[in-house]
C-alpha cells in the first residue's frame, strides 16, 4: 500500500512522530510531502526533521505561503505521477485551495492508473461556516468527488455532514503524542514549592486568559500559587496591564519556549487550565495542549468550549466557559486536595494511554487506508 500525504502541519518536527509509527505498521510504504517551511501568525517555521525513520519526507514547493485557505503545491501533479500512490491523504481543510488542487490532480493521474488512486482529507472545522462562492464551489467540489475524510471531533463530523458530505468518514486526532516524551516526572512535586499553574496557547482573547486572571485573583491572597504563561499575541499586553491592576502579576510570568522543551515545562506544573471562550467564529476544535499535560501526569482544568470536555472526559475538572467563580473553585480544590491532584494524574495519563498516543492515532488512520482499498 504506497501511501502519498500532503501535510503542511509536519513541518512540525514532534507531529512527525506519528509518521513513523504509520511507516511501522505492515504493508504501508509511506512518503510525505510538506513545505520547505509555514508562515504564520507565530512567524515562519522551517521543515524540522526530527522523526524521519522507515518512511521518505520531502520537501515540496509551495504558493502563497501563510494564506490558509489559498496556498497551493505547483509540482503534486509531478509528485503523485513520480510515487504512483494507491492512496492520496491530503491533510488538509476541504475548503482550501491546497485541497482542491491536489484532488483535481489525483483524479486525473487516476485515470492513468492501473486502479484507481482512493482520496481522503482532513478537517479540524466544528463551525458551519459560508464561504465566499468561489471557495464555497471549491469546497462542495471536494466534498462530492473525494473518498473518504476524516475529522478531528465529532463537532466537525457533524460540520460535514451538515454541509452535504454523504461519504465514509471516521473521526480521529490528526496527530497523538509521544507517552515515552511527554511523561510524568520521575520525581513527584514538592509540595513546600508554590502552586503552579500553566497556561499554554496563543495569547488572543478567546483563549480566556483575562477569566483566568480574575480566578488568581479570587483565590486567598494568603495561597502560594503562581502562574506560568508560555505563548505570544495581540492580548500579551491586556493581560500584563490586568494582572498589574488586580495586585498579581508579581507571581505570573510571560516565556515562549520551543516544541522540544514542552515536556519539561509540563512536568513542574501542579495544574493546566484551559478557559476557551466560544466566539461566533471559533471554538475549541480540540486542544492538544490537554493531552501533552494529561500525558505528563498533570491535572487539567477546563471550560466547556468547543471539544475540550470530548478530549478532557472524567480525567479533569471542567468549569462553564466564562465563569471564573467556577474556575476559581476547582484551582481551591487541587490546591486543598492532594488526593484529588493524584486521582487526576493518574486518570489523565491512563486516558492517553488509552486513546491519544502516536502509535493509537497511526493506527487509526493505517484502519481507514486499508478500508478505502477494499472499498
Amino acid at each position: 500500500m504506497r501511501v502519498l500525504m500532503l501535510s503542511k502541519a509536519c513541518v512540525v518536527g514532534t507531529y512527525q512522530r506519528k509518521l513513523e509509527e504509520i511507516a511501522k505498521l505492515p504493508d504501508v510504504e509511506l512518503r510525505v510531502l510538506v513545505p520547505p517551511s509555514w508562515k504564520d501568525a507565530r512567524g515562519v517555521l522551517a521543515l524540522e526533521r526530527a522523526h524521519t525513520e522507515g518512511y521518505d519526507l520531502r520537501a515540496t514547493p509551495i504558493r502563497l505561503n501563510g494564506n490558509f485557505h489559498l496556498h497551493y503545491y505547483p509540482q503534486i501533479a509531478q509528485e503523485i505521477r513520480a510515487f504512483q500512490p494507491d492512496i492520496m491523504h491530503i491533510d488538509e481543510e476541504p475548503y482550501n485551495l491546497a485541497t482542491w488542487h491536489a484532488l483535481y490532480h489525483t483524479r486525473r493521474a487516476s485515470k492513468r492508473a492501473a486502479q484507481p488512486i482512493k482520496t481522503l482529507f482532513f478537517s479540524w472545522q466544528n463551525i458551519n461556516r459560508r464561504y465566499p462562492l468561489p471557495v464555497h464551489r471549491g469546497e462542495q467540489w471536494v466534498l462530492h468527488h473525494v473518498d473518504y475524510a476524516i475529522m478531528g471531533t465529532q463537532s466537525a463530523a457533524g460540520v460535514w455532514r451538515a454541509k452535504g458530505y454523504a461519504g465514509p468518514a471516521a473521526v480521529i486526532p490528526q496527530f497523538g503524542v509521544d507517552p515515552t516524551i511527554f511523561a510524568p516526572p520521575e520525581k513527584s512535586r514538592n509540595e513546600d514549592q508554590p502552586f503552579t499553574i500553566g497556561f499554554v496557547g496563543r495569547l488572543v482573547e478567546e483563549k480566556g486568559g483575562l477569566i483566568l486572571l480574575d480566578a488568581l485573583h479570587r483565590l486567598n491572597t494568603n495561597e502560594r500559587w503562581q502562574l506560568a504563561i508560555i505563548g505570544d499575541g495581540p492580548h500579551k499586553t491586556v493581560l500584563q496591564h490586568t494582572a498589574a491592576q488586580l495586585g498579581i502579576a508579581d507571581r505570573i510570568t510571560f516565556d515562549t519556549l520551543p516544541s522540544a522543551e514542552m515536556p519539561a515545562f509540563y512536568q513542574r506544573l501542579a495544574a493546566l487550565a484551559i478557559p476557551s471562550l466560544t466566539r461566533p467564529n471559533w471554538k475549541e476544535q480540540f486542544g492538544r495542549v490537554i493531552v501533552e499535560a494529561m500525558a505528563c501526569g498533570v491535572p487539567v482544568i477546563g471550560s466547556d468550549s468547543g471539544a475540550i470536555p470530548d478530549v478532557i472526559g472524567d480525567a479533569g475538572l471542567i468549569a462553564p466557559e466564562g465563569d471564573s467563580a467556577a474556575l476559581a473553585a476547582h484551582l481551591r480544590d487541587l490546591m486543598d486536595q492532594p488526593h484529588l491532584r493524584r486521582d487526576l494524574a493518574v486518570r489523565g495519563r491512563q486516558r492517553v494511554l488509552d486513546q491519544f498516543t502516536q502509535a493509537q492515532v497511526a493506527t487509526q488512520h493505517v484502519a481507514v487506508y486499508r478500508a478505502l482499498l477494499d472499498q
